[in-house]
């Protein structure tokens, strides 16, 4: 799927029922958001726990027959062999793949040093590839999430990451086109960009080589958005606009859930 004419697009439903919706509208993969998933729990990115991402992204497997890649964050695991471990529990859920983030979860020092990052990768890629299936591994570079927006160390660390085994590469937060370019020229394996404000249309991203685009957690957070809009309305004006919206949902619904 990664080497198609035009890129992957691969939304991230935060539930079953948006996965079923996704799935109905016509795409062919999807990936877990670990932000929209923390939402239905009422907490903020960064706060689930190995098992709860787990038995999130079991869920979302068995709500679609698409194959599913889950957003692992760190990998669950201070360590290497931590990382590994997070990796052969996910291939049991039935995923087809996962990403692991150079991000430490520690806001004094947000971004691992390269040589535990790439160890990290290399474990992780060592788990994906050691069993009967040939497990994705997207290896991602947190530097332009975490104010760090060094194209050079984005770039490097990527490349490190490809050596050591993994099968799909991940910058988030990269939106200048000609940047975006230069990573894709730089690397021999896929590149997936976040889609986000500012971020090139997508066909510009597959002018310069973009094999995969992902959502990350906007669509669950656009959801949420129309609840507060409706909300508002109810409270503020006392009025029943956002009926209009609730009826494309509903009939969007009833056509995804009853063909699943």
């Amino acid at each position: 799927m990664h080497h198609q004419d035009s890129p992957l697009l691969i939304p991230n439903p935060w539930d079953a029922g948006s996965a079923r919706v996704l799935a109905s509208l016509g795409f062919r993969a999807l990936a877990t958001t670990s932000s929209g998933f923390a939402a239905t729990l009422g907490r903020l990115d960064g706060s689930l726990t190995r098992d709860e991402a787990l038995a999130h992204a079991a869920g979302i497997v068995r709500a679609t027959d698409l194959p599913v890649s889950a957003d692992l964050e760190h990998g669950f695991g201070e360590d290497a062999a931590g990382v590994a471990e997070t990796v052969r529990l996910a291939i049991e859920t039935g995923l087809a793949g996962c990403s692991v983030e150079d991000s430490t979860g520690r806001p004094d020092a947000p971004i691992f040093e390269l040589g535990p990052a790439v160890e990290r990768v290399r474990a992780a890629a060592e788990a994906a590839h050691g069993g009967p299936i040939h497990f994705v591994l997207t290896a991602r570079s947190e530097n332009y999430l975490h104010g760090r927006s060094d194209l050079g160390d984005t770039i490097a660390r990527l490349q490190a990451f490809e050596s050591a085994g993994a099968d799909v590469l991940y910058a988030p937060g990269l939106v200048d086109l000609d940047e975006i370019r230069s990573l894709v020229h730089s690397v021999g394996l896929p590149v997936n960009v976040l889609a986000r404000p500012g971020a090139p249309s997508v066909a510009e991203l597959a002018s310069v080589g973009v094999r995969r685009i992902s959502v990350g957690g906007a669509f669950a957070f656009a959801a949420l958005g129309a609840l507060v809009e409706a909300a508002e309305e109810l409270l503020t004006a006392g009025t029943y606009g956002y009926f209009g919206r609730a009826a494309v949902g509903g009939k969007a619904a009833r056509e995804a859930f009853t063909s699943s």
